[in-house]
Protein backbone atom coordinates (compact mmCIF):
# COMPACT_ATOMS: atom_id res chain seq x y z
CA UNK A 1 0.00 0.00 0.00
CA UNK A 2 2.19 3.08 -1.25
CA UNK A 3 4.31 4.21 1.79
CA UNK A 4 1.85 2.71 4.30
CA UNK A 5 2.69 -1.23 3.57
CA UNK A 6 5.36 -1.49 5.85
CA UNK A 7 4.01 0.05 8.98
CA UNK A 8 0.68 -1.57 8.61
CA UNK A 9 2.48 -5.18 8.04
CA UNK A 10 4.51 -4.33 11.03
CA UNK A 11 1.69 -3.29 13.68
CA UNK A 12 1.02 -5.90 16.33
CA UNK A 13 4.04 -8.48 14.83
CA UNK A 14 6.76 -7.77 16.51
CA UNK A 15 7.82 -10.77 17.47
CA UNK A 16 6.17 -12.60 13.90
CA UNK A 17 7.52 -12.48 10.43
CA UNK A 18 7.17 -9.62 8.16
CA UNK A 19 4.05 -9.27 5.59
CA UNK A 20 5.16 -7.95 2.55
CA UNK A 21 1.33 -6.78 1.57
CA UNK A 22 -0.31 -5.63 -1.96
CA UNK A 23 -0.16 -2.36 -3.18
CA UNK A 24 -3.65 -1.65 -5.51
CA UNK A 25 -3.78 1.31 -4.35
CA UNK A 26 -1.20 3.80 -3.41
CA UNK A 27 -1.50 4.42 0.30
CA UNK A 28 0.42 7.60 1.33
CA UNK A 29 2.17 6.62 5.17
CA UNK A 30 0.04 7.18 8.17
CA UNK A 31 0.44 9.00 11.27
CA UNK A 32 -1.11 8.94 14.69
CA UNK A 33 -1.48 11.03 17.50
CA UNK A 34 1.37 10.88 20.64
CA UNK A 35 -0.08 11.24 23.98
CA UNK A 36 0.47 14.98 25.33
CA UNK A 37 -1.03 16.70 28.51
CA UNK A 38 -4.17 18.42 27.14
CA UNK A 39 -5.70 19.04 30.03
CA UNK A 40 -2.87 20.50 31.43
CA UNK A 41 -1.78 22.98 28.40
CA UNK A 42 -5.22 24.11 27.91
CA UNK A 43 -6.35 25.06 31.55
CA UNK A 44 -8.10 27.90 31.33
CA UNK A 45 -8.19 28.51 27.88
CA UNK A 46 -11.08 26.04 26.38
CA UNK A 47 -13.55 24.72 28.42
CA UNK A 48 -12.95 21.85 30.53
CA UNK A 49 -15.17 19.55 28.65
CA UNK A 50 -13.70 20.09 25.26
CA UNK A 51 -10.38 19.65 26.21
CA UNK A 52 -11.56 15.93 28.01
CA UNK A 53 -12.87 15.06 25.07
CA UNK A 54 -9.93 16.05 22.89
CA UNK A 55 -7.95 14.20 24.62
CA UNK A 56 -9.99 11.12 24.83
CA UNK A 57 -10.16 11.07 21.28
CA UNK A 58 -6.35 11.48 20.44
CA UNK A 59 -6.01 8.79 22.64
CA UNK A 60 -8.64 6.61 20.94
CA UNK A 61 -7.68 7.56 17.45
CA UNK A 62 -3.83 6.30 18.58
CA UNK A 63 -5.09 3.04 20.11
CA UNK A 64 -7.16 2.09 17.37
CA UNK A 65 -4.52 2.62 14.90
CA UNK A 66 -1.80 1.08 16.32
CA UNK A 67 -3.82 -2.44 17.93
CA UNK A 68 -4.76 -2.96 14.32
CA UNK A 69 -3.75 -4.58 11.41
CA UNK A 70 -5.47 -2.67 8.62
CA UNK A 71 -7.74 -5.33 7.10
CA UNK A 72 -10.70 -2.83 7.05
CA UNK A 73 -13.79 -2.67 8.49
CA UNK A 74 -14.76 -2.36 11.74
CA UNK A 75 -11.22 -0.36 12.68
CA UNK A 76 -11.15 1.65 9.76
CA UNK A 77 -15.10 2.72 10.71
CA UNK A 78 -14.14 3.70 14.44
CA UNK A 79 -11.24 5.38 13.24
CA UNK A 80 -13.11 7.17 10.62
CA UNK A 81 -15.79 8.26 13.56
CA UNK A 82 -13.04 9.24 15.85
CA UNK A 83 -11.81 11.90 13.27
CA UNK A 84 -14.91 13.52 12.70
CA UNK A 85 -15.76 13.72 16.11
CA UNK A 86 -12.22 15.36 16.84
CA UNK A 87 -12.32 17.76 13.86
CA UNK A 88 -15.37 19.34 14.58
CA UNK A 89 -14.66 20.21 18.19
CA UNK A 90 -10.99 21.50 16.44
CA UNK A 91 -13.17 23.44 13.80
CA UNK A 92 -15.34 25.09 16.48
CA UNK A 93 -11.88 26.37 18.23
CA UNK A 94 -10.50 27.87 14.98
CA UNK A 95 -13.67 29.62 14.24
CA UNK A 96 -14.05 30.93 17.05
CA UNK A 97 -10.50 32.13 17.15
CA UNK A 98 -9.29 31.38 20.13
CA UNK A 99 -5.61 32.39 19.93
CA UNK A 100 -5.13 31.68 23.48
CA UNK A 101 -4.44 28.55 22.06
CA UNK A 102 -1.72 29.54 19.75
CA UNK A 103 1.37 28.26 20.82
CA UNK A 104 0.33 27.10 24.11
CA UNK A 105 -0.31 23.30 23.47
CA UNK A 106 2.11 21.47 21.73
CA UNK A 107 0.43 18.76 19.10
CA UNK A 108 2.60 15.29 18.81
CA UNK A 109 2.13 13.26 16.40
CA UNK A 110 4.25 10.01 14.72
CA UNK A 111 4.77 7.57 11.84
CA UNK A 112 2.34 4.29 12.33
CA UNK A 113 4.85 1.69 13.25
CA UNK A 114 7.52 4.05 13.81
CA UNK A 115 9.47 3.72 17.25
CA UNK A 116 10.38 7.24 17.58
CA UNK A 117 8.17 8.83 20.17
CA UNK A 118 7.15 11.82 17.77
CA UNK A 119 8.51 13.24 14.49
CA UNK A 120 6.01 15.66 14.12
CA UNK A 121 5.29 18.71 17.04
CA UNK A 122 3.61 22.06 16.23
CA UNK A 123 1.66 24.15 18.12
CA UNK A 124 -1.07 25.95 14.94
CA UNK A 125 -4.17 24.81 15.10
CA UNK A 126 -4.42 24.85 11.24
CA UNK A 127 -1.61 22.58 11.01
CA UNK A 128 -3.57 20.30 13.83
CA UNK A 129 -6.09 19.96 11.05
CA UNK A 130 -3.73 19.31 8.29
CA UNK A 131 -2.80 16.19 9.71
CA UNK A 132 -5.95 14.95 10.57
CA UNK A 133 -7.32 15.67 6.95
CA UNK A 134 -4.33 13.79 5.74
CA UNK A 135 -4.53 11.19 8.17
CA UNK A 136 -8.48 10.66 6.65
CA UNK A 137 -7.55 10.65 3.46
CA UNK A 138 -4.96 7.88 4.10
CA UNK A 139 -7.97 6.06 5.55
CA UNK A 140 -9.83 6.40 2.44
CA UNK A 141 -6.94 4.85 0.14
CA UNK A 142 -6.27 2.39 3.12
CA UNK A 143 -10.03 0.95 2.75
CA UNK A 144 -9.97 1.47 -1.37
CA UNK A 145 -6.91 -0.67 -1.29
CA UNK A 146 -8.82 -3.47 0.66
CA UNK A 147 -11.54 -3.42 -1.71
CA UNK A 148 -9.92 -4.31 -4.10
CA UNK A 149 -7.88 -7.08 -2.63
CA UNK A 150 -9.92 -10.33 -2.51
CA UNK A 151 -10.61 -11.66 1.13
CA UNK A 152 -10.09 -15.24 -0.36
CA UNK A 153 -6.95 -14.41 -2.60
CA UNK A 154 -4.33 -14.83 -0.31
CA UNK A 155 -1.69 -16.40 -2.77
CA UNK A 156 0.45 -13.88 -5.15
CA UNK A 157 0.47 -16.21 -7.35
CA UNK A 158 -3.08 -16.95 -7.71
CA UNK A 159 -3.87 -15.50 -11.54
CA UNK A 160 -7.37 -15.78 -10.78
CA UNK A 161 -8.46 -12.30 -9.51
CA UNK A 162 -12.32 -11.53 -9.08
CA UNK A 163 -13.33 -8.28 -7.43
CA UNK A 164 -17.20 -7.32 -7.20
CA UNK A 165 -18.37 -5.09 -8.96
CA UNK A 166 -20.05 -3.69 -6.02
CA UNK A 167 -16.87 -3.36 -4.22
CA UNK A 168 -14.97 -1.98 -7.24
CA UNK A 169 -17.72 1.06 -7.28
CA UNK A 170 -17.20 1.57 -3.73
CA UNK A 171 -13.39 2.09 -4.04
CA UNK A 172 -13.87 4.83 -6.57
CA UNK A 173 -16.07 6.27 -3.97
CA UNK A 174 -13.59 6.33 -1.83
CA UNK A 175 -11.05 7.49 -4.21
CA UNK A 176 -13.19 10.38 -5.01
CA UNK A 177 -13.57 11.11 -1.19
CA UNK A 178 -9.71 10.83 -0.65
CA UNK A 179 -9.16 13.19 -3.57
CA UNK A 180 -11.37 15.97 -1.89
CA UNK A 181 -10.05 15.78 1.52
CA UNK A 182 -6.40 16.27 -0.01
CA UNK A 183 -7.98 18.78 -2.30
CA UNK A 184 -9.36 21.00 0.72
CA UNK A 185 -5.95 20.51 2.41
CA UNK A 186 -4.01 22.47 -0.86
CA UNK A 187 -7.00 24.90 -1.55
CA UNK A 188 -7.91 25.87 2.21
CA UNK A 189 -5.40 24.89 4.93
CA UNK A 190 -1.76 25.40 3.34
CA UNK A 191 -2.43 29.03 2.00
CA UNK A 192 -3.20 30.06 5.84
CA UNK A 193 0.50 28.44 6.61
CA UNK A 194 3.25 31.59 7.32
CA UNK A 195 6.73 30.74 5.11
CA UNK A 196 8.87 29.39 8.54
CA UNK A 197 5.59 26.59 8.54
CA UNK A 198 5.59 25.97 4.97
CA UNK A 199 9.42 25.37 5.32
CA UNK A 200 9.16 22.85 7.66
CA UNK A 201 6.51 20.68 6.93
CA UNK A 202 7.30 16.70 6.08
CA UNK A 203 7.79 15.98 2.74
CA UNK A 204 4.21 14.40 2.05
CA UNK A 205 2.64 17.16 3.49
CA UNK A 206 4.10 19.39 0.93
CA UNK A 207 1.46 20.88 -1.19
CA UNK A 208 3.09 19.24 -4.92
CA UNK A 209 3.00 16.10 -2.90
CA UNK A 210 -0.62 16.47 -2.11
CA UNK A 211 -2.01 18.06 -4.72
CA UNK A 212 -0.17 14.56 -6.83
CA UNK A 213 -1.85 12.37 -4.29
CA UNK A 214 -5.50 14.18 -5.15
CA UNK A 215 -4.95 13.81 -8.75
CA UNK A 216 -3.69 10.20 -9.18
CA UNK A 217 -6.33 9.20 -7.03
CA UNK A 218 -8.75 10.41 -9.95
CA UNK A 219 -6.20 8.41 -12.27
CA UNK A 220 -6.66 5.09 -10.31
CA UNK A 221 -10.91 5.79 -9.72
CA UNK A 222 -11.07 6.10 -13.60
CA UNK A 223 -8.75 2.82 -14.34
CA UNK A 224 -11.40 0.98 -11.77
CA UNK A 225 -13.71 2.78 -13.81
CA UNK A 226 -12.54 1.09 -17.33
CA UNK A 227 -12.21 -2.22 -15.61
CA UNK A 228 -16.04 -2.25 -15.09
CA UNK A 229 -16.37 -1.20 -19.19
CA UNK A 230 -14.78 -4.30 -20.18
CA UNK A 231 -16.60 -6.43 -17.96
CA UNK A 232 -19.84 -4.66 -19.20
CA UNK A 233 -21.83 -6.09 -22.38
CA UNK A 234 -23.26 -2.64 -22.95
CA UNK A 235 -19.91 -0.74 -23.23
CA UNK A 236 -18.60 0.56 -26.33
CA UNK A 237 -15.68 0.73 -27.43
CA UNK A 238 -15.58 4.70 -27.80
CA UNK A 239 -16.91 4.48 -24.22
CA UNK A 240 -13.58 1.92 -23.02
CA UNK A 241 -11.01 4.34 -25.43
CA UNK A 242 -12.20 7.70 -23.53
CA UNK A 243 -11.50 6.46 -20.34
CA UNK A 244 -8.38 5.12 -21.39
CA UNK A 245 -7.50 8.29 -22.46
CA UNK A 246 -8.89 10.43 -19.98
CA UNK A 247 -6.71 7.63 -17.38
CA UNK A 248 -3.29 9.03 -19.18
CA UNK A 249 -4.32 12.52 -18.72
CA UNK A 250 -4.89 11.73 -14.96
CA UNK A 251 -1.32 10.42 -14.35
CA UNK A 252 0.48 12.64 -16.91
CA UNK A 253 -0.39 15.19 -14.86
CA UNK A 254 0.06 13.41 -10.99
CA UNK A 255 3.79 13.05 -12.64
CA UNK A 256 4.44 16.47 -14.01
CA UNK A 257 3.17 17.61 -10.53
CA UNK A 258 4.87 15.89 -8.72
CA UNK A 259 8.65 15.07 -11.19
CA UNK A 260 10.74 18.58 -10.64
CA UNK A 261 10.13 18.90 -6.45
CA UNK A 262 12.73 18.41 -4.70
CA UNK A 263 11.26 16.30 -3.02
CA UNK A 264 10.92 13.27 -4.92
CA UNK A 265 14.47 12.62 -4.41
CA UNK A 266 14.04 10.49 -1.44
CA UNK A 267 11.21 8.58 1.11
CA UNK A 268 7.10 8.57 0.10
CA UNK A 269 7.35 11.41 -2.54
CA UNK A 270 10.17 8.90 -4.49
CA UNK A 271 8.06 6.09 -4.29
CA UNK A 272 5.21 7.52 -4.94
CA UNK A 273 6.52 9.36 -8.99
CA UNK A 274 7.12 5.25 -9.58
CA UNK A 275 3.98 4.32 -8.71
CA UNK A 276 2.73 7.31 -10.82
CA UNK A 277 5.02 6.25 -14.27
CA UNK A 278 4.05 2.71 -13.71
CA UNK A 279 0.65 3.59 -13.69
CA UNK A 280 0.76 5.91 -16.69
CA UNK A 281 2.64 3.36 -18.72
CA UNK A 282 -0.43 0.82 -18.12
CA UNK A 283 -2.55 3.93 -19.11
CA UNK A 284 -0.76 4.24 -21.98
CA UNK A 285 -0.88 1.06 -23.29
CA UNK A 286 -4.30 0.72 -22.88
CA UNK A 287 -4.85 3.84 -24.47
CA UNK A 288 -3.01 2.93 -27.47
CA UNK A 289 -4.74 -0.57 -27.79
CA UNK A 290 -8.33 0.95 -27.66
CA UNK A 291 -7.45 3.75 -29.95
CA UNK A 292 -6.18 1.24 -32.32
CA UNK A 293 -9.09 -0.63 -32.27
CA UNK A 294 -11.34 2.51 -33.24
CA UNK A 295 -8.46 3.02 -36.05
CA UNK A 296 -9.18 -0.09 -37.68
CA UNK A 297 -12.01 0.10 -38.21
CA UNK A 298 -11.94 2.44 -40.89
CA UNK A 299 -11.42 1.67 -44.90
CA UNK A 300 -8.55 3.28 -46.11
CA UNK A 301 -5.34 1.56 -45.71
CA UNK A 302 -3.47 4.82 -43.68
CA UNK A 303 -6.19 3.35 -40.91
CA UNK A 304 -4.81 0.17 -40.75
CA UNK A 305 -0.99 1.14 -41.02
CA UNK A 306 -2.15 3.56 -38.19
CA UNK A 307 -3.84 0.47 -36.42
CA UNK A 308 -0.91 -0.87 -36.92
CA UNK A 309 1.23 1.87 -34.98
CA UNK A 310 -0.81 1.81 -32.52
CA UNK A 311 -0.88 -1.65 -31.48
CA UNK A 312 2.69 -2.46 -31.53
CA UNK A 313 3.28 1.11 -29.38
CA UNK A 314 0.73 -0.58 -26.82
CA UNK A 315 2.86 -3.44 -26.95
CA UNK A 316 6.37 -2.01 -26.08
CA UNK A 317 4.66 0.41 -23.39
CA UNK A 318 3.09 -2.84 -21.96
CA UNK A 319 6.66 -4.12 -21.71
CA UNK A 320 7.75 -0.94 -20.14
CA UNK A 321 5.31 -0.87 -17.28
CA UNK A 322 6.43 -4.32 -16.31
CA UNK A 323 9.67 -2.96 -15.65
CA UNK A 324 8.28 0.17 -14.21
CA UNK A 325 6.43 -1.87 -11.84
CA UNK A 326 9.08 -3.88 -10.07
CA UNK A 327 11.02 -0.49 -9.33
CA UNK A 328 7.98 0.72 -7.50
CA UNK A 329 7.65 -2.32 -5.77
CA UNK A 330 12.19 -2.54 -4.67
CA UNK A 331 11.52 1.20 -3.59
CA UNK A 332 11.50 1.78 -0.02
CA UNK A 333 9.74 0.51 1.76
CA UNK A 334 9.15 -2.46 -0.11
CA UNK A 335 5.93 -3.19 -1.49
CA UNK A 336 4.48 -6.29 -3.44
CA UNK A 337 2.35 -6.11 -6.44
CA UNK A 338 -0.61 -7.57 -6.60
CA UNK A 339 -1.67 -10.80 -9.91
CA UNK A 340 -2.88 -8.80 -13.23
CA UNK A 341 -6.10 -7.23 -12.48
CA UNK A 342 -8.76 -5.55 -14.19
CA UNK A 343 -8.30 -4.16 -17.44
CA UNK A 344 -4.63 -4.51 -17.61
CA UNK A 345 -5.30 -8.82 -16.92
CA UNK A 346 -7.00 -8.47 -19.99
CA UNK A 347 -5.13 -6.04 -21.87
CA UNK A 348 -1.82 -8.22 -20.99
CA UNK A 349 -3.34 -11.15 -22.86
CA UNK A 350 -4.98 -9.05 -25.80
CA UNK A 351 -2.20 -6.47 -26.78
CA UNK A 352 0.80 -8.99 -27.80
CA UNK A 353 -1.86 -11.25 -29.39
CA UNK A 354 -3.33 -8.11 -31.65
CA UNK A 355 -0.07 -6.63 -32.16
CA UNK A 356 1.10 -9.87 -33.91
CA UNK A 357 -1.59 -10.70 -35.90
CA UNK A 358 -2.32 -7.45 -37.27
CA UNK A 359 0.93 -6.40 -38.27
CA UNK A 360 1.15 -9.64 -39.82
CA UNK A 361 -2.01 -8.89 -41.52
CA UNK A 362 -1.05 -5.97 -42.90
CA UNK A 363 2.77 -6.52 -42.72
CA UNK A 364 2.65 -5.19 -46.50
CA UNK A 365 1.37 -2.00 -46.29
CA UNK A 366 3.90 -1.41 -43.00
CA UNK A 367 6.07 -1.70 -46.44
CA UNK A 368 4.53 0.30 -48.52
CA UNK A 369 4.19 3.15 -45.45
CA UNK A 370 7.72 2.70 -44.12
CA UNK A 371 7.32 6.76 -43.51
CA UNK A 372 3.89 6.07 -41.80
CA UNK A 373 5.55 3.93 -38.83
CA UNK A 374 8.12 6.32 -37.89
CA UNK A 375 5.14 8.88 -36.63
CA UNK A 376 2.78 7.45 -33.76
CA UNK A 377 -0.85 8.62 -33.65
CA UNK A 378 -1.42 11.48 -31.40
CA UNK A 379 -4.19 10.09 -28.87
CA UNK A 380 -7.71 12.10 -28.77
CA UNK A 381 -7.64 14.08 -25.92
CA UNK A 382 -11.25 14.23 -23.91
CA UNK A 383 -12.50 16.71 -21.20
CA UNK A 384 -11.96 14.66 -17.68
CA UNK A 385 -14.91 13.26 -15.75
CA UNK A 386 -14.10 12.74 -12.71
CA UNK A 387 -14.01 15.13 -9.72
CA UNK A 388 -12.79 15.09 -6.12
CA UNK A 389 -15.79 15.04 -4.11
CA UNK A 390 -16.08 18.20 -2.49
CA UNK A 391 -15.38 18.21 1.23
CA UNK A 392 -16.51 20.70 3.93
CA UNK A 393 -15.50 21.31 7.39
CA UNK A 394 -18.27 19.45 9.73
CA UNK A 395 -20.66 21.52 11.95
CA UNK A 396 -19.01 22.68 15.06
CA UNK A 397 -19.35 20.72 18.13
CA UNK A 398 -22.31 21.64 20.66
CA UNK A 399 -19.82 22.80 23.31
CA UNK A 400 -16.47 22.83 21.67
CA UNK A 401 -16.11 26.81 22.50
CA UNK A 402 -18.65 27.45 24.26
CA UNK A 403 -17.92 29.68 27.23
CA UNK A 404 -16.13 33.21 27.64
CA UNK A 405 -13.04 34.12 29.11
CA UNK A 406 -14.65 34.64 32.77
CA UNK A 407 -16.31 31.50 32.88
CA UNK A 408 -12.88 29.53 31.83
CA UNK A 409 -11.28 31.56 34.07
CA UNK A 410 -13.56 30.51 37.16
CA UNK A 411 -13.19 26.74 35.78
CA UNK A 412 -9.44 26.71 36.41
CA UNK A 413 -10.09 28.36 39.56
CA UNK A 414 -11.84 25.78 40.85
CA UNK A 415 -9.31 23.17 39.90
CA UNK A 416 -7.24 24.98 41.32
CA UNK A 417 -8.87 25.35 44.52
CA UNK A 418 -9.85 21.53 44.39
CA UNK A 419 -5.96 20.98 44.02
CA UNK A 420 -4.92 22.63 46.64
CA UNK A 421 -7.50 21.29 48.76
CA UNK A 422 -6.31 18.45 48.13
CA UNK A 423 -2.33 19.04 49.24
CA UNK A 424 -3.92 20.81 52.29
CA UNK A 425 -5.61 17.28 53.40
CA UNK A 426 -2.27 15.56 53.14
CA UNK A 427 -0.54 17.52 55.18
CA UNK A 428 -3.23 17.12 57.78
CA UNK A 429 -2.74 13.86 57.55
Amino acid sequence: MGCATSAYASVGRKNKKRNIQESVVFVPQLRVPVQCDLQRQLKGVAPKTTIDRLSCLRNQIQLVAEDTEFAGGSAISELRTALEEYLSLLTGLIKKKNDGMEGCVEFKWKTLGDGRRAELCFTNLWMEMLTVIHMMAALALTEANSLMIPKTCSDSSNSVRVVSSDCRRDAVDLLLKASGYLEFCVREILPRFPPDIKSKLPDDMQESVLQTLSIQALGQGTEIQLGLAVDSQKATLSVKRRLACEQVIYFSQAYQCLSGCEVVSQGCAKKLLRFIYWKFLESKAAAYYYHGLVTDKGNEPACHVSAVCCFLAAAELLAESKKACFSFCLAPPVTRAPPMWGVMKHLSQKIPEVAFRKSQTYGYLLEEEEKAMQCLPELPDFQLSLRPEEFELPEIEAGSSEGNQTHLLSEHLEDYSDNNEDDDDELDH
